[in-house]
């Protein structure tokens, strides 16, 4: 009886250790595919102003009739970040609350643009609890930052100086927005790139 327990004892201590083993070599193999799995950023565009260069100042009328500046100098907001959304695009409804979410978390001014139908923003702005922020409606903005597909963002510092801008379509994409700004970089895919070289 005490023999069969003793066995059964060294048993269930040699599966623990073979599970622990097996553990370290899993999460091992994890840190090396996130190694070689490269983050998702924005995915920049060719056309608009360039990264590092000065956006276009566009003056403008947000859906409250209030006289607006996009782009430019603005030395009361360090970073401003245009949303470029429609109510056609489900993508665009999904992402509206982690926008609102990403921007009050890093700080940052948002603003909406969009060119539908006034009735059809207005709906928009209701649905997704936008009355606080400024929501611009027209082709103005999208044409000065030749935007063709949605949603996009662009990312612009105190001086009306675009630090990084792209399609976006998660948090993960606006956060690499930031990254790309942090790290100096264009773009994460510029980063990524330089890397490849490198090695």
């Amino acid at each position: 009886m005490i023999l069969s327990l003793v066995i059964s004892q060294v048993v269930s201590w040699l599966v623990m250790a073979g599970l622990v083993v097996a553990l370290l070599a899993l999460a091992r193999q994890v840190g090396v595919l996130h190694m070689r799995v490269a983050p998702a950023g924005a995915l920049t565009t060719a056309g608009g102003p360039a990264v590092g260069s000065g956006s276009p100042v566009i003056e403008a009328n947000d859906l409250n009739g209030r006289h607006v500046h996009i782009g430019g100098p603005a030395k009361d907001k360090p970073l401003r970040l245009l949303m470029f959304v429609s109510a056609m695009c489900p993508l665009c409804k999904g992402l509206i609350p982690v926008a609102k979410s990403f921007a009050k978390d890093e700080r940052l001014d948002l603003t909406f643009i969009g060119d539908d139908d006034v009735a059809t923003q207005r709906k928009l702005i209701a649905q997704q609890g936008l009355e606080s922020y400024t929501f611009v409606n027209g082709p103005d903005v999208g044409q000065a930052f030749a935007v063709g597909k949605l949603p996009y963002a662009v990312l612009m510092d105190a001086d009306g100086v675009v630090l990084s801008k792209g399609l976006v379509n998660s948090r993960e994409h606006l956060e690499s927005l930031i990254i790309a700004h942090e790290m100096g970089v264009k773009s994460v895919q510029d980063y990524i790139a330089s890397l490849k070289v490198v090695g």
